[in-house]
């Protein structure tokens, strides 16, 4: 079992006035989450691990600043070309026996990283990926998928493509605060990028979008520096904890201590359902975590 240590987190902007009216009007029952699926995809690099991040407009329940990752769509129920681990092997990994619900996560997980980044977790057969997504028609198709103009599993068959499910890895579930208004129960999932694939933002929606080391956001994270890139009137001026939620934090920090790829894919991960707490710290609203303490380079079960 891991050592779970209690951790305190700045409270978002875009939440103060959730916290503040929760407490003033006494907890009530809190609004029903919607399932969510993200993806974190990484890459080796010279200085560490690297992770794709996006800015997200709007009060995102996944942060200002996320991995990408969104909602679960009815069309994920649809019937789509399954390769690798099969629903009820993902339902077992992900500590729920609601096989249904594994499958749209796992299909979801695969369509937001389309959207969002071209990267598509998918091929003809079990040892090949598609290849070359950064073309025109490739961003036509994303921005029909994205605007649900097309669904996602349509456009697979079209090409004849069948998901990769091997490609994916399960990492956590995080719950948004009972507090919010928008909430989100969400999975994450790793990836590393198919061959010949490069990540890119979505151009109608984009806004920014790029590769960032882990190790070095975690060392500028009392700096403005990410939000200042950023540029948007909602992250700048702003720390890494007021640009991304607990969960996304936690989970940049494991990456910069992690000795690679390999390494941080070869966790073992026990299902567990994480969420945020709000707190009074002296008169300061924050959000407290109970996370495990990760020891870099060890292999370890983290919850």
């Amino acid at each position: 079992m891991p050592h779970l240590a209690r951790r305190l987190f700045v409270l978002p902007p875009d939440l103060e006035g959730a916290a503040q009216s929760w407490l003033e009007h006494g907890e009530r029952t809190p609004r029903k989450p919607r399932f969510a699926s993200s993806v974190v995809l990484l890459r080796d690099s010279p200085t560490g691990l690297e992770t794709w991040l996006g800015y997200r407009p709007g009060s995102s329940p996944l942060g200002v600043v996320a991995f990408p990752g969104g909602s679960l769509d009815a069309s994920d129920d649809d019937a789509v070309g399954w390769l690798g681990p099969s629903p009820q092997h993902w339902a077992e990994q992900m500590g729920t026996d609601d096989v249904g619900l594994a499958r749209r996560h796992v299909v979801g997980a695969v369509r937001e990283l389309f959207e969002e980044t071209g990267v598509l977790l998918a091929g003809p057969d079990l040892s090949s990926t598609v290849e070359a997504t950064s073309t025109v028609e490739w961003m036509k198709a994303r921005e029909a998928v994205a605007s649900q103009e097309k669904s996602f599993t349509a456009e697979l068959a079209k090409r004849g493509l069948s998901l990769r499910t091997d490609l994916l890895k399960p990492l956590v579930n995080w719950l948004s605060p009972d507090f919010a208004h928008r909430r989100f129960n969400t999975r994450y999932f790793a990836a590393t990028v198919p061959m010949n694939q490069q990540p890119s933002i979505l151009e109608s929606k984009g806004v920014w979008g790029r590769w960032v080391c882990a190790t070095k956001a975690i060392a500028e994270r009392d700096t403005t520096v990410l939000g200042d890139e950023v540029g948007q009137e909602n992250t700048v001026g702003l720390t890494l904890g007021q640009l991304m939620v607990p969960g996304s934090e936690i989970m940049l920090e494991k990456m910069a201590k992690a000795n690679g790829c390999i390494a941080y894919l070869s966790y073992k991960r026990t299902p567990h359902v994480y969420q945020p707490k709000l707190v009074d710290e002296n008169g300061t609203l924050m959000l407290e975590v109970e996370a495990a303490k990760t020891v870099a380079g060890e292999p370890q079960r983290e919850r």
